[in-house]
């Protein structure tokens, strides 16, 4: 069969709305994981910039916030039950809680990445850790810190500034107080 003249013009005319879509669908995709890629390359969030607001629920259900904290020194370590490293770390953050706590002026908080709650309570008895801990949900803390792994540990001064971070385990309680000491004479 051979289409006329006027059926070929008709067709040509009508509008591809299936192929117009693929094609911005195919572009959005890309848009987003050049975003994504862009981010990543970025590397860990700066030191004196503020540091990224966050908010959380303790494993025993205490809601924490970043501004709630204002006029504090926050020690943020980022940790896993299955991570060595932070095996080599928990008593020496734990003996620093113990430390600061009774001054009022420095908190610890631990966020549990990429874990399970039962293996995550686990490791904090198992190490006796006492300062606040709760899973970091949908990742959203890690991302905010642009976390490349764990442990790792960001400290904020009392006005909100990103002070030191620490993209490895601590090696010893004296780093740990030498990271914390000077922003307490701010």
């Amino acid at each position: 069969m051979i289409d006329s003249p006027d059926q070929e013009s008709s067709e040509k005319k009508r509008p591809r709305w299936g192929r117009t879509l693929a094609w911005i669908g195919v572009i959005t995709l890309l848009l987003l994981l050049f975003f994504g890629l862009w981010r990543k390359q970025q590397g860990p969030i700066e030191i004196g910039k503020t540091a990224p607001e966050f908010k959380f629920t303790t494993f025993d259900g205490k809601d924490y916030s970043l501004s709630d904290l204002a006029g504090k020194v926050v020690v943020v370590n980022f940790w896993a039950s299955w991570c060595k490293p932070c095996e080599q770390e928990a008593a020496d953050l734990e003996s620093a809680w113990k430390f600061y706590q009774p001054r009022g002026d420095v908190v610890f908080l631990g966020i549990a990445w990429t874990d399970t709650e039962k293996n995550s309570l686990e490791y904090l008895r198992r190490f006796n850790i006492t300062y606040p801990n709760g899973p970091d949900l949908g990742t959203r803390i890690s991302q905010a810190y642009r976390t490349t792994g764990v442990p790792e540990t960001y400290i904020i001064d009392k006005n909100g500034v990103l002070s030191y971070m620490k993209l490895s385990p601590f090696l010893s309680l004296d780093e740990i107080k030498a990271s914390i000491e000077p922003l307490l004479s701010e």
